[in-house]
C-alpha cells in the first residue's frame, strides 16, 4: 500500500494529540451535561470554561467574548444575520464585503441582499487583497456591518484586518472577520486588530470537526442565532459539545505555541513546492500575483490547458491528496469564485490546484508532488489534445 501524501490541510487538519487526549474523558467517564448541578456536570462546565478561558488567551480576547458554536458557518451566520437585525433596528441595511470570501459568508449576505439590503463586494484585484482606501469609500451612514475574510482559503493571501478595522472604529461601524484559516497559524489579537466579531472552527489546526466559536466584543449586544436553552450566557441555545470544546482549546494552544517554527519551516516547503513546479511544468504560474502575504502552507497554481478535476484523479491514483478549490464547493462544475474575483478567465479558474501544508508535512511529501506533478500535467494536457 503507497504512502498518503496529504496536501488538504486547508479543508481539514487531523486532530492534533493534545486535542485527542484531552476529549477522551469527556467522551467516556466524565460525559455529563454542562448545565447539570451534580458532579460529573459540574466538571463538564469547568471543562468549558477552562476551554474558553485557554481560546481567549489564544486570541488575545476576554474569556467572557467568547461563545461556542457548531462550526466556522454558523459562527458567521450568527455574525451577519445578528448584526443585520441590530442594524434593520436602527435603520441600517447596508453592508460591505468581499469578492472573494468563503460561502458561509456570501451566502448569508445574498440572503440578505434578497430581502432588500443593499450588499456591496468589494475587489480583490490580481494580488489578491481587499485595498482599504476602497473600503472607506464603499461605507456610508447606513452601513450596518464591513465583513472581511482574515486569509483567504482557496490562495492563502492575508487581508490588512487591522487598517480595515481601524477605518470601520472611524466610522463607527462593526467590523467582522472569518478567520478560520487563520487562526492557530497566525498570530491573532482581537484587542489590538480592533475587530468586533472573529470568527474560527476547530477543525482547521487541528481540533475536531463540529465546534467552532465566534469572538464577540464586549458590549456588543448580538442576538441569538439559535433560540433554545440558556447555554453560552443565553445567546446559543443548545447543549454544548464539551469534548468538542476541549479538544478545539487543545489543539489551538497547541498550534499557537509552536506557530513561530511551523510558520517557518512550511513557509520554506511551500516556497521549495511553488518554485519547483513552477519551473518544470510549463505554462504554470500562481494564481495570485505574488507580493502579498500569504499564509505560510497555502500554494495556488493555474495550469494552461489542464481542468483541474482531473489533475486530482491523477494525484489521487499517485496517493496524494489535493484539492482545486474550497472543499465546501467539491463537486460543483462552476470556476472558483475566488480566481474570478482576481481577474482569471473561467479557463484558467479550471486548470487550477490547491496544495496546502501543515503539521505532518514533510520533505518527502514535496518530493513525491514535484516528482510525480509534472508528469499527470503533461498527461492531462495531451489527452485533452488528442
Amino acid at each position: 500500500m503507497q504512502d498518503l501524501v496529504y496536501l488538504d490541510y486547508a479543508a481539514t487538519a487531523p486532530l492534533a494529540l493534545e486535542a485527542r487526549e484531552a476529549m477522551l474523558p469527556y467522551l467516556d467517564a466524565q460525559f455529563g451535561n454542562p448545565s447539570a448541578l451534580y458532579c460529573i456536570g459540574r466538571q463538564a462546565r469547568q471543562a468549558v470554561e477552562e476551554a474558553r478561558g485557554t481560546i481567549a488567551r489564544c486570541l488575545g480576547a476576554r474569556p467572557e467574548e467568547i461563545y461556542f458554536t457548531g462550526c466556522g458557518t454558523e459562527s458567521d451566520n450568527w455574525a451577519i444575520k445578528g448584526m443585520a437585525q441590530l442594524g434593520a433596528a436602527e435603520g441600517k441595511h447596508a453592508f460591505v464585503t468581499s469578492a472573494f470570501e468563503h460561502h458561509a459568508v456570501l451566502h448569508p449576505f445574498a440572503a440578505l441582499k434578497n430581502a432588500g439590503a443593499r450588499v456591496t463586494y468589494l475587489p480583490v484585484h490580481g494580488e489578491g487583497g481587499v485595498r482599504p482606501s476602497e473600503l472607506e469609500a464603499a461605507l456610508s451612514p447606513d452601513t450596518a456591518l464591513v465583513s472581511v475574510m482574515f486569509a483567504n482559503n482557496e490562495i492563502g493571501t492575508v487581508q490588512p484586518i487591522a487598517e480595515l478595522a481601524a477605518i470601520c472604529q472611524k466610522w463607527g461601524i462593526p467590523f467582522h472577520t472569518d478567520a478560520v484559516q487563520a487562526a492557530g497559524h497566525l498570530p491573532i489579537d482581537v484587542h489590538a486588530l480592533g475587530v468586533d466579531l472573529l470568527s474560527l472552527s476547530g477543525h482547521k489546526f487541528g481540533g475536531p470537526k463540529g465546534v467552532g466559536a465566534l469572538y464577540i466584543r464586549r458590549g456588543l449586544l448580538l442576538p441569538p442565532l439559535l433560540d433554545g436553552g440558556a447555554q453560552e450566557r443565553a445567546r446559543r441555545g443548545g447543549t454544548e459539545n464539551v469534548a468538542g470544546i476541549v479538544g478545539m482549546a487543545a489543539a489551538l494552544q497547541a498550534s499557537c505555541a509552536r506557530m513561530q517554527g511551523e510558520a517557518l519551516r512550511l513557509s520554506a516547503l511551500r516556497d521549495r513546492l511553488e518554485d519547483g513546479l513552477c519551473t518544470s511544468i510549463p505554462d504554470c504560474f500562481p494564481s495570485a500575483t505574488p507580493g502579498m502575504p500569504r499564509l505560510p502552507g497555502h500554494v495556488n497554481l493555474c495550469f494552461a490547458g489542464v481542468e483541474g478535476e482531473t489533475l486530482l484523479l491523477l494525484l489521487d491514483c499517485a496517493g496524494i491528496c489535493a484539492s482545486s478549490g474550497s472543499a465546501c464547493t467539491a463537486g460543483s462544475v462552476d470556476p472558483s469564485h475566488v480566481l474570478l474575483a482576481l481577474g482569471r478567465s473561467p479557463q484558467q479558474a479550471k486548470g487550477s490546484l490547491r496544495l496546502t501544508l501543515g503539521a505532518g508535512t514533510t520533505d518527502a511529501d514535496i518530493d513525491a508532488v514535484l516528482r510525480v506533478l509534472p508528469d499527470a500535467v503533461a498527461r492531462v494536457r495531451a489527452l485533452a489534445a488528442y
